[in-house]
């Protein structure tokens, strides 16, 4: 019998076929513009420091190659890499607050030779994957049933590597994995009554937490509300950020020509503040523009998890809206003065290798989530979800 090798082209066209339907070009465009955005704009920012300019050209390609080899791989990989992706994580988490590197008073980073990696970045996906896994296992033995042990043992999940990232001491991150685990716990039918029970405690708890917390901590919520009372210290980042977001008015000075950037009156200018230099530079209207960009961003992702088909997907794409929600208002408001600053980069435009490699992840997740919907749909039509 004689069998017959299937052509090259015919195995070139199915995998060019295979990639081009597992991509979702409407998120694949709302990511590429604010993408180009950010490059535009940080382009601007650090045009005296090259090197971060080639260096955001490196993270940029890094995480569109992240994107489409996730897009690629089906979400039963996933899930099988939730337990070992989270207790690695952790295990980094426990490693860097043993032999860290220490930066301006935090040690956040982990020196293993080659590169410097931040292992919180890792938890903001690891959690929600670990948590979301969990809740299926438990739906499927349950037969669609969760009881309060399992939100019970979801938040003990949750707490483990936000402790050990605010011992970094690290707020901003620690709010992220928070917010993205807890975004997981709400989806999976969280009680409102439980909610409120949590956030009553929540506001109670408020003396206990400012106590503990640290004094940088603590100024920088003092400086939230009132950033004048040290203007050449702790309230320097907000001011000098406020001033630039005001002098943008409508329509911006223009690309390049903006003041507070140029003559070194932002610091962080191209990470954590690159929002005050947009904001400068397009005044306004680019913000509303910035602003309806993201919201069709988190729009798309809630709406890819609304037509997912397993729990666990669309658990996983709840805890990614939570995510790209979180990172743009927290970063939008302390660089707006109303919030504390607590470093923060804005998704897809600020300066980062890590943050930019897990987002990236994050978007060939809803990928592969989008496509498999549509697979099912053109296969068996809507019958599949029933």
């Amino acid at each position: 019998m004689t069998v017959h090798k299937e052509p090259f082209y015919v195995k070139v066209l199915k995998t060019f076929l295979s990639v081009f339907f597992s991509i979702d070009w409407t998120l694949l465009a709302i990511v590429t513009l604010l993408s180009a955005w950010g490059f535009v704009t940080l382009y601007s920012a650090g045009y005296s420091f090259p090197w971060r300019i080639d260096g955001q050209i490196r993270n940029l390609a890094a995480a569109g190659a992240a994107m489409l080899v996730f897009a690629n791989i089906p979400m039963k990989w996933m899930k099988g890499l939730a337990i070992p992706l989270y207790a690695v994580g952790l295990l980094l988490l426990v490693a860097t607050l043993l032999f860290g590197v220490n930066t301006k008073g935090a040690t956040r980073w982990l020196d293993i030779g080659v590169v410097r990696i931040q292992p919180s970045e890792i938890m903001k996906l690891a959690t929600p994957l670990l948590i979301a896994w969990y809740f299926q296992i438990r739906y499927t033995a349950q037969e669609g049933v969760l009881r309060w042990w399992d939100y019970a043992v979801a938040f003990v999940l949750l707490a483990l590597p936000v402790a050990l990232i605010l011992k970094q001491p690290d707020l901003g991150t620690s709010l992220l994995v928070c917010a993205s685990g807890f975004a997981v716990i709400f989806f999976a039918g969280l009680s409102w009554k439980f909610l409120l029970l949590m956030i009553s405690c929540a506001a109670a708890a408020l003396p206990v937490v400012w106590s503990m917390m640290y004094d940088y901590q603590r100024q920088r919520v003092l400086t939230l509300l009132d950033p004048s009372s040290d203007p050449l210290g702790a309230g320097f980042h907000t001011l000098q950020s406020i001033i630039a977001i005001g002098s943008g008015g409508m329509t911006g000075k223009g690309w390049m020509n903006g003041t507070q950037a140029h003559l070194d009156f932002i610091p962080e200018r191209t990470s954590d503040f690159l929002f005050a230099v947009f904001s400068e530079e397009f005044g306004f209207f680019g913000d509303v523009g910035l602003l309806l960009l993201y919201t069709l961003l988190i729009m798309r992702t809630l709406y890819i998890a609304s037509v997912a088909s397993t729990m666990f997907e669309r658990l996983t794409a709840g805890a990614i809206a939570a995510i790209f929600l979180m990172y743009s208002f927290v970063n939008m408001g302390m660089v707006s003065g109303i919030l504390p600053v607590v470093g923060v980069p804005l998704p897809f435009m600020s300066y980062g290798g890590t943050a930019l490699l897990i987002l990236g992840i994050c978007c060939g997740l809803l990928m592969k989530i989008s496509a498999g919907r549509r697979i099912k749909e053109s296969l068996y039509g809507d019958s599949y979800r029933s």
